[in-house]
């Protein structure tokens, strides 16, 4: 498949690590589609780092001279002093791990400013901490969305190209952080949902960001987590007021597509009745049912004498892509990986069908 302007590219894990490594001498400068998660490294960095440090976030767009610092007169020294915005808590010792969100959307002037923090560590005229790590954030220029670097300070940086999230990338990030079933299932069965528009190939793609779109709303990592808290409030939300936050938050296309999965779900037998019986309960016809079967099962299955039950089920499924769903969501989530590993018919099932692996 021919590649648009392929240009090479890390994963969010593998920033997660190199941030840390190298930004306390280097500025690294993400770039990414919207709704990758860019943002989101600032949280997992404090996650990693813990309270050694001080987490600022700066939103570089809304951000003016007077919110990064001003000089005031000294009127005994009859000279101008400096003073540094209370956002860099320049008071508290600890250093700093300071994010310029969308940097390339800042006023030139501005990029001018945070220049000398990304290459000095400094906030105008005083010093962070020791130790003190900057790092940035914007959308590729090819997005067109308005980002753009001047070329002295883009030559100093090291500017990185963040990859989009797979389909698999993100089922296992939303298994792990409480994401419904329902859109769990949609995302496994409508895996273009989370193709990017520089693979090439996605003109017919009605689901994704692509430059000259008209529509604000579309499908990315971000609007499919956003768009779980209307599915979790359907009932009260009624049908058309969810089917109109869903098109508002994913895009018309998705919320039309999504729709059979929210009415499918309502006659799904419940995991936990699954294992009391699991030979006797009928497969579902529907592949989108069967996901979101498994979906929940690797949520609530807590025990081994549950997962041997529940495999039972599994293995009836009449394919074994579909079973292999299963088994790479449990070997991916944090919680459901203990009891897989020790699990005997976990291990059967993927010495039998080692080869979809």
């Amino acid at each position: 498949m021919s590649k648009l302007n392929f240009v090479p590219t890390v994963s969010i894990n593998e920033l997660r690590t190199l941030i840390p490594v190298v930004s306390k001498d280097l500025t690294v400068v993400i770039t990414s589609e919207p709704g990758c998660g860019k943002t989101s490294l600032l949280k997992m960095i404090e996650s990693d780092l813990g309270d050694a440090y001080q987490y600022i976030y700066v939103d570089c767009p809304v951000k003016d001279m007077s919110d990064i610092g001003m000089t005031i007169p000294n009127h005994a020294t009859q000279t101008l002093e400096y003073y540094v915005s209370s956002l860099f808590c320049l008071n508290d010792p600890r250093p700093k791990v300071i994010l310029l969100d969308e940097f390339m959307k800042a006023p030139k002037l501005l990029q001018v400013i945070f220049t000398r923090l990304m290459l000095e560590r400094m906030v105008g005229d005083r010093p962070l901490p020791s130790g003190s790590m900057v790092f940035a954030t914007s959308n590729n220029a090819s997005d067109g969305v308005g980002d753009s670097m001047l070329a002295h300070a883009g030559n100093r940086v090291c500017k990185i190209e963040m990859s989009k999230p797979n389909a698999n990338d993100w089922l296992q990030w939303a298994s792990a952080n409480g994401v419904s079933r329902v859109v769990r299932a949609f995302v496994a069965l409508f895996p273009r949902v989370l193709a990017s528009y520089r693979e090439g190939n996605q003109d017919d793609n009605p689901y994704i960001f692509k430059p000259n779109m008209t529509s604000l709303s579309f499908c990315s990592p971000r609007s499919l987590a956003k768009c779980d808290v209307i599915v979790k409030h359907r009932d009260i939300l009624g049908e058309n007021a969810t089917m109109v936050a869903l098109a508002g938050t994913i895009g018309q296309s998705a919320s039309a597509d999504m729709s059979a999965f929210l009415s499918l779900e309502k006659t799904l037998i419940d995991v936990k009745d699954i294992i009391k019986a699991p030979e006797s309960v009928k497969i579902p016809d529907e592949i989108s049912a069967q996901l979101m079967i498994m979906f929940q099962a690797v949520d609530v299955l807590d025990t081994q004498d549950e997962l041997t039950k529940f495999m039972q089920f599994v293995n009836k499924i009449p394919s074994s892509e579909v079973q292999a769903v299963f088994f790479t969501m449990m070997m991916r989530n944090a919680k459901a990986i203990k009891l897989a590993r020790n699990n005997a018919t976990i291990a059967e099932w993927a010495k039998n069908n080692h080869e979809l692996f």
